[in-house]
């Protein structure tokens, strides 16, 4: 009886002094400068997601991953959840750090993709910055001072109409006459507005990684938001970070060059959950800011 008293008293003793659970490891994108995790907008996770996700299951899904904020694209079946999707974002405390505006025709510019993030951003007391992807073939047979005057007057259309909203614009790169960096500049350069930027997408970038050396600082004071891809030339257009030929060296561009905006992580693959495409990319980040020494 003695022996089975003892046990219970040992069993007693375990019960009101439970093992203490195990301490999670410290976050290694908690305090990585420009690419801390505080610093990161969640991109192209919407119409990639092999989940298919609603606006309150996405939310929740960037609050596992501790990130504070999105920029939002979209398909056509997405567009009657726009309201739902910024009330989601809002009872997450998630950031609507900016609205993709996709096929923006520079002769009717506050038509369209603009016209209908205007209208939903005003119809909820919202703001965020607007990237706006201009079609390629409003320029086709111009010379470069037309497609420069026809890009600078569609941009400060829209950046006056976004300045009402306290909202930016960002002319986002994704290939074509409108895509290289070199015309970006030259349109912010004959725009008028003050509300403008950049947008700059290394996935839309392979082919302009060697000129980066020279050209990434005259971005830099222009630029809205950097968004990150795995990088190896010639290879696929979407690969994830840590994995491709040359994203130390696109690390080591940006850590150099003094930008202190926000880093765009990618989803961009419908073949995966998004939070499995996130989580990889974070992980991948994590990796290749670890193979840098701290800063001093």
């Amino acid at each position: 009886m003695r022996s089975v008293a003892a046990a219970l008293l040992v069993l007693a003793g375990c019960a009101s002094n439970p093992p203490e659970p195990e301490l999670s490891l410290p976050d290694p994108l908690a305090d990585a400068g420009v690419f801390s995790r505080s610093n990161l907008v969640a991109w192209c996770i919407v119409p990639f997601d092999a989940a298919k996700r609603g606006p309150a299951e996405r939310a929740a899904m960037l609050g596992r991953l501790g990130l504070q904020a999105v920029a939002y694209d979209y398909r056509e079946e997405h567009v009657p959840s726009f309201d739902d999707e910024i009330a989601a974002l809002r009872e997450n405390d998630i950031e609507l750090s900016a609205w993709w505006c996709g096929g923006v025709d520079p002769h009717d510019p506050l038509g369209g993709s603009v016209g209908l993030a205007l209208e939903t951003l005003r119809r909820n007391q919202a703001s965020s910055d607007l990237w706006v992807l201009m079609g390629e073939q409003a320029f086709e047979g111009l010379s470069q001072p037309e497609r420069l005057t026809l890009a600078a007057q569609a941009v400060d259309a829209i950046a006056a109409e976004a300045a009402k909203l306290n909202s930016r614009v960002g002319l986002y790169n994704h290939g074509g006459w409108y895509g290289e960096p070199e015309n970006q500049i030259a349109i912010l350069d004959k725009a008028q507005a003050d509300n403008v930027g950049l947008v700059y997408n290394f996935h839309h970038g392979h082919e302009q990684l060697d000129r980066l050396g020279a050209l990434f600082p005259q971005m830099v004071p222009h630029l809205l938001c950097v968004n990150l891809n795995g990088m190896t030339p010639g290879g696929a257009k979407i690969v994830p970070l840590g994995s491709g030929a040359r994203d130390g060296e696109m690390i080591a561009l940006i850590r150099e060059s003094g930008y202190e905006g926000p880093i765009g992580i990618l989803d961009h693959r419908d073949e995966l959950d998004a939070e499995q495409s996130l989580r990889e990319n974070l992980e991948g980040l994590a990796k290749l800011i670890a193979a840098f020494p701290a800063d001093e």
